[in-house]
């Protein structure tokens, strides 16, 4: 059984009434929802709980973390950052989605800005499968369109990517690396574009099983992290003259 903590920082969903009426569960609530169909355990967590709901215990027995935020990124701990970098080094798999890519979190782990172009303008976005045999595009065709989202476009300020799964074209002419994974210490990162809060791409069944495969992609295998540091040697060093 895989452990799933999904995190939302559940604001949109208070103040707009839109996403309320997509997602009156709220979006970690939609995302719990599909991703408790498999054999996965799914608890949530939400930025106005005590410690942000990730506290040592929710993080110690998370295998993988979502993470899902837009309005309120400033708003998240520094002392919390820390802790789940800290359990991304250590094995933790983290999928963050949509605008999560400006968390402090993310752009922590990345190192760089995390900087895009946007545009909220209704539009067709066309994701391409750029990787087909990776586990994450598993069930997955050619491409994934969704009638409408918002607009990322390049240039994406990240690292380079491990692996480029998805490149997204939308409707106005844009293109975006979509599904990007990384390595970081021992955990595994996936990154995955899509997911505006006024519109239900959660609800779509491929972007479920993207999710899905994801998040056992991304979970730990079963190692300690390695020892760092001064080490005695393995074998006798001889005297040199």
């Amino acid at each position: 059984m895989i452990n799933v903590t999904v995190w939302n920082e559940n604001r949109h969903e208070q103040k707009n009434p839109v996403v309320r009426d997509i997602y009156p569960e709220g979006i970690h609530g939609a995302i719990a929802n599909f991703l408790g169909e498999e054999d996965i355990v799914v608890k949530t967590a939400t930025l106005d709980s005590p410690e942000h709901g990730l506290s040592d215990d929710v993080l110690n027995t998370t295998d993988v973390l979502v993470w899902w935020g837009h309005l309120a990124h400033d708003e998240v701990a520094d002392e919390i950052v820390e802790k789940v970098k800290t359990r991304v080094l250590d094995g933790m798999g983290l999928i963050v989605l949509h605008s999560g890519h400006f968390s402090k979190i993310f752009k922590t782990l990345m190192g760089t800005t995390c900087d895009l172009k946007w545009r909220e303008a209704d539009e067709k976005e066309r994701l391409w499968v750029i990787d087909p045999s990776h586990p994450i595009v598993e069930g997955i065709g050619e491409y994934i369109e969704l009638e409408k989202e918002e607009m990322y476009g390049e240039h994406f300020d990240i690292p380079a990517p491990d692996q480029l799964i998805f490149m997204s074209w939308f409707e106005g002419g844009e293109v975006f690396r979509s599904g990007c994974t990384y390595q970081r210490g021992n955990g595994k990162i996936f990154y995955f574009r899509p997911g505006h809060e006024t519109y239900p791409t959660y609800y779509n069944k491929e972007i479920q099983r993207v999710i899905k495969n994801a998040v056992k992609w991304t979970a730990p295998t079963k190692r300690n992290r390695p020892v760092y540091g001064n080490a005695k040697p393995l074998e006798e060093i001889k005297a040199k003259n």
